[in-house]
């Protein structure tokens, strides 16, 4: 079994942050690990309420896990100063960690902003460069490239931008598309295109959480790239689809539909 590690934000409503990821890494038959850089306040309806966890704490967390359990893969989701982004990217490079997957989360569906405008240069400079693939929705792209992505070449343009900001893969996520919901993969040469048709539903709480978290174990399974987005993409494909309507607002998808169904409990 491989070892898998989500540094990120708590979610006390299950359906996002560390909770969506280490659900993610089961449904992947991995053994997920966390380092929580944040506690948030919220439910299906929104953020409330955000408290940082210290850098100190955030540091022994991850010297904890470094020194005692081998790593396959890291997923990072929320980081909201400029702070933790220091001593993550300083943990991640003193331990030599490989396999990361940043997914740069900036703002929830709720419009809550998960992170700091002061922080979001340093998290370019700082976790790109440490990226094996990092994860962009299009309003994140928008902002990490200064550009207005509508179309196809755009996708493809913002992701040559930010390839040449130092992740070695970038998938530009199409969820916010109107028509589709296609995504564009770049390795700095090729572009693939990972097409989907919309999925009419409004329980997509966790999606991106969950995608970079999928990416990032089966990368740590040893797939190439290319296959673990691919495969990753399938996974959240059918979590969406029979994503359920938990709570008043933006209900969660459903991590473990397959193992449900294959177990006969569904």
């Amino acid at each position: 079994m491989k070892n898998l590690l989500t540094i990120a934000g708590s979610d006390c409503s299950g359906g996002a942050g560390i909770q969506a990821d280490l659900k993610t890494f089961s449904a992947h038959g991995t053994y997920g690990m966390s380092v929580i850089t944040a506690v948030t306040a919220q439910n299906t309806q929104g953020v409330l309420a955000v408290q940082d966890i210290t850098a100190g704490i955030i540091a022994q967390q991850l010297e904890a896990i470094f020194e005692d359990i081998e790593v396959d893969a890291v997923k990072i989701g929320m980081v909201s100063v400029e702070e933790t982004i220091n001593v993550i990217a300083a943990k991640l490079q003193q331990y030599q960690v490989k396999n990361i997957v940043v997914d740069p989360v900036m703002v929830s569906k709720s419009g809550y902003r998960l992170l700091q405008p002061e922080a979001q240069a340093r998290l370019v400079s700082e976790l790109l460069p440490l990226a094996t693939v990092v994860t962009p929705n299009i309003p994140e792209a928008e902002v990490i490239t200064g550009q207005t992505i509508i179309s196809f070449e755009d996708m493809q343009q913002a992701a040559q931008t930010i390839h040449a900001m130092g992740p070695k893969n970038v998938l530009i996520k199409g969820g916010h598309r109107q028509s589709d919901a296609t995504d564009i993969l770049f390795d700095g040469e090729d572009f693939y295109y990972l097409p989907s048709v919309r999925i009419p539903t409004t329980n997509t709480h966790g999606t991106g959480c969950s995608l970079s978290s999928a990416i990032a174990a089966n990368i740590g399974q040893g797939c190439e790239v290319f296959d673990a987005v691919r495969r990753a993409k399938d996974f959240i494909t059918v979590a969406i689809e029979q994503a359920f309507p938990l709570g008043k607002g933006v209900g969660p998808v459903h991590h473990f539909y397959a193992l449900y169904k294959k177990a006969g409990l569904i």
